[in-house]
């Protein structure tokens, strides 16, 4: 039996509320978010929503849970940065939202089955890719080595600290993080993220390469994964860029005649290198 649809409209928001908050850092909070009946989100890993909240506006948010974890709820990590997510952080628990989606297209996690994954992410991007990350562990034999390599400024910007220490202690990942700059009581990697890929060695024809950050981090980690020798088409990013209404109406997402939120986030380095330069 299909399930039923959580999102009737494209244009017209679902009231949905918000169950559980957590604080990860001062700018970041998790919010879980149910919708009416329970029913599932019904999302791909590296697709986004529009949430609004009433009375303030709306905005596009990458959702951070994967859908094998689903259970009528999904997960949003949330910077404050803008009147939308400042108005979402001053919520309490059991308030209500305004969500439309599931929008984008995700990572084609299914096709990878049998490769090794390499992701690398930077700074607020591992909230996105985190929804990756657990899909592919909560189905763990289908695929090879896991690699995840994660950078941030410093250690107080680190996102889901305790996942990570559990990653790091995890026989079957590989796990590597840095930080641009460290404080009196780190003792891990210091540098950009791409310090970190001389210490891993990957086999290129097996291996798909997931990347997201901001856009000056692609170009030199770009660098380093063709550098390894991985095929420009097993690797995968994620443009979000200045996306608004995620139909496809407005043109705000739009690099060349790709539209971000219906062609991406999700790309393919291979579909997407030729307009990269627009970034």
């Amino acid at each position: 039996m299909s399930p039923i649809p959580a999102i009737e409209s494209i244009y017209v928001p679902t009231l949905a509320w918000i169950s559980k908050i957590q604080t990860l850092t001062p700018m970041e909070k998790i919010f879980t978010v149910e919708l009416p009946r329970g029913v599932s989100l019904g999302h791909k890993p590296g697709q986004f929503v529009e949430v609004s909240v009433y009375g303030v506006g709306e905005a596009p948010i990458s959702i951070s849970s994967s859908p094998s974890r689903s259970n009528g709820k999904f997960e949003l990590c949330v910077r404050r940065v803008g009147s939308v997510t400042k108005a979402l952080h001053d919520l309490k628990e059991g308030a209500r939202i305004g969500v439309r989606g599931p929008y984008g297209t995700g990572f084609p996690v299914d096709e990878f089955t049998g490769k090794d994954i390499l992701i690398a992410a930077g700074g607020l991007s591992l909230a996105p890719v985190r929804s990756v990350i657990y899909q592919v562990l909560d189905n763990r034999k289908k695929y090879g080595r896991v690699l995840i390599l994660y950078g941030a400024k410093n250690p107080s910007e680190l996102l889901f600290k305790e996942e990570l220490q559990e990653w790091g202690r995890r026989a079957d990942i590989e796990f590597h993080v840095t930080v641009d700059k460290g404080d009196k009581d780190w003792i891990g990697n210091v540098g950009v993220i791409t310090t970190l890929f001389p210490k891993i060695a990957v086999n290129p024809r097996n291996t798909i390469a997931i990347t997201e950050g901001p856009p000056i981090m692609y170009r030199f980690v770009m660098i380093e994964l063709l550098g390894k020798g991985i095929p420009e088409d097993q690797i995968w990013l994620s443009l979000e860029r200045r996306m608004k209404c995620g139909v496809g109406k407005c043109g705000h997402c739009q690099i060349d005649h790709y539209y971000c939120c219906q062609h991406g986030p999700s790309f393919n380095y291979a579909q997407i290198k030729g307009v990269m330069e627009a970034l």
